[in-house]
């Protein structure tokens, strides 16, 4: 149960589109269109909460948001991918993988059901142009697109200011040595040009940092948000890094770094509100627990395999054979929610990536 002095991220959310619409007012009085679009999309996430409420009266529950790996492909070769080493992402040419029509019902799916944030996520999601024109279709949902930004080219730069709806959440893992160390020569110098270009334009976009036990402080420090903050950056999403592997667990925080980043969040909120703060799964353990399988969100896998999230890439339903309803709703995702395995206290990261047997059983229960 979650008590008055816990985080609630669902509410902080909510409260971080209203920070935005306001600053978005003020930073675009000569492009308008961001501002017009935030305060639409305020309207419209309030129509999908009421309908998310209205479900829950009626015994359903409808998470907020949907995580979308839209393809298995990418360019790079991240040190520590997870999912390269879950064999989700490949460099052999994707087979079977669900098509732009059926992104298309998907997403409709979503909107009919209230769920008001859509992350696309990969591979590289900007190797799929067709899925990512459709979600720009879909105004009332937002979709964050979460991107090596190597692919974000004049034909996206106009697309995103079309359709206000896709921000690009671009991956740093701090300055040039950190990030080029990680993903590769030369990503930084790409990214950091991004950012200039899309502040140019009027547009907005986030940053997301996968937080390792070798740049914790960096990332936290206020030279980093600086040089995020002057480019335009109104989010920041710190997701720890989930080891897949023995050889990976040194890059995970522990216990001292866990705690060190949630006094650095929290901070930050009350310091620096002129950006959202997102952290995973710290925000998640304040919020009463693990949020995956349907209880705050699930994940559509490139093939339409549902899974409870992408750190623990198991599944009882496909979304070819089924609705988006019937998914979140399946044997799996019912018996994490409902027998307690996502209240569990865990030693930190992802809870189901450490219980990954007991998610096996289940699904062969």
């Amino acid at each position: 149960m979650i008590n008055d002095n816990e985080f609630d991220l669902q509410n902080y959310l909510t409260q971080g589109v209203e920070r935005i619409v306001t600053d978005a007012i003020k930073a675009t009085v000569k492009d308008p269109k961001e501002s017009a679009f935030m305060l639409k999309f305020a309207a419209s996430s309030r129509s999908a909460s009421k309908k998310r409420r209205k479900a829950e009266d009626n015994g359903e529950h409808i998470p907020p948001f949907l995580i979308a790996s839209i393809t298995s492909s990418c360019n790079l070769h991240c040190a520590g991918c997870y999912s390269r080493c879950n064999h989700a992402t490949v460099d052999s040419e994707p087979v079977k993988q669900l098509t732009d029509e059926e992104w298309q019902r998907i997403f409709d799916e979503a909107l009919e059901l209230g769920i008001s944030f859509i992350l696309l996520a990969g591979g590289e999601p900007m190797l799929r142009s067709g899925v990512i024109k459709e979600a720009g279709k879909r105004q009332n949902i937002l979709f964050p697109i979460f991107t090596n930004g190597t692919y974000l080219n004049e034909e996206y730069m106009n697309l995103f200011d079309k359709c206000r709806n896709l921000i690009p959440i671009m991956s740093i893992e701090g300055d040039r040595k950190r990030t080029d160390e990680r993903r590769g020569d030369g990503i930084y110098d790409k990214l950091i040009s991004n950012m200039d270009e899309i502040k140019k334009r009027g547009l907005i976009f986030g940053a997301s940092v996968t937080v390792t036990t070798k740049n914790y402080k960096e990332v936290t420090s206020e030279g980093f948000l600086n040089s995020l903050q002057e480019r335009g950056c109104k989010a920041v999403i710190f997701v720890e890094y989930v080891p897949v592997t023995e050889e990976s667990k040194e890059l995970a925080p522990g216990d001292s770094q866990r705690e060190y980043l949630q006094g650095e969040i929290k901070r930050l909120r009350e310091t620096r509100p002129e950006m959202v703060y997102i952290s995973f799964p710290g925000d998640e353990k304040s919020s009463g627990g693990c949020v995956a399988a349907g209880r705050g969100f699930f994940h559509i896998n490139s093939h339409g395999a549902a899974e409870p999230c992408p750190f623990s890439p198991f599944s009882d339903i496909n979304v070819r054979d089924s609705s988006l309803r019937e998914a979140m709703n399946s044997p799996l995702f019912r018996k994490l929610r409902d027998e307690g395995y996502l209240l569990e206290d865990h030693e930190g990261g992802c809870i189901l990536f450490e219980k990954r047997e007991l998610v096996e059983k289940l699904i062969n229960e």
